[in-house]
């Protein structure tokens, strides 16, 4: 049986290890709306952005985990690599992501007529694509 969706978006957490460089990151930067604050269970704390109707959790516990992510994007490692956030402003958004320092893991490219990516990554080197349709 399919899931039966309440909601049409969808809710992503993410850990980080310096929660203040992701808020910078993604609420200061990208423009995310902060949504609330939270304690974790087993210490630490989330911090709650939207991303339109998608929730964003960034995760920052107390104890830094064990294992830290492979680095190098789609061909580092298994698993969730990336993410993807449609916009209509796309060489605004990589121009301010650029100027503020973050890495651009790939730069403006035309996938085909019409759709146009880039690649940043977060402060921890999550990849983050930007696409622009039209």
């Amino acid at each position: 049986m399919a899931i039966e969706l309440a909601k049409e978006s969808i809710d992503l957490g993410i850990v980080v290890t310096d929660l203040e460089a992701s808020l910078a990151f993604y609420r200061d930067t990208l423009g995310f709306v902060p949504a609330g604050e939270m304690d974790l269970p087993g210490g630490g704390t989330m911090q709650r952005l939207l991303c339109g109707t998608s929730v964003i959790k960034l995760l920052a516990p107390t104890k830094t985990p064990r294992v830290l992510a492979p680095p190098g994007g789609i061909q580092g490692a298994t698993g969730y690599r990336y993410w993807t956030i449609t916009v209509t402003n796309l060489e605004a958004v990589v121009a301010s992501c650029a100027e503020a320092g973050y890495t651009i893991a790939i730069p403006l490219t035309t996938l085909r007529p019409g759709v146009v990516i880039a690649i940043v990554a977060d402060p921890d080197g999550n990849w983050v694509e930007l696409v622009q349709i039209g």
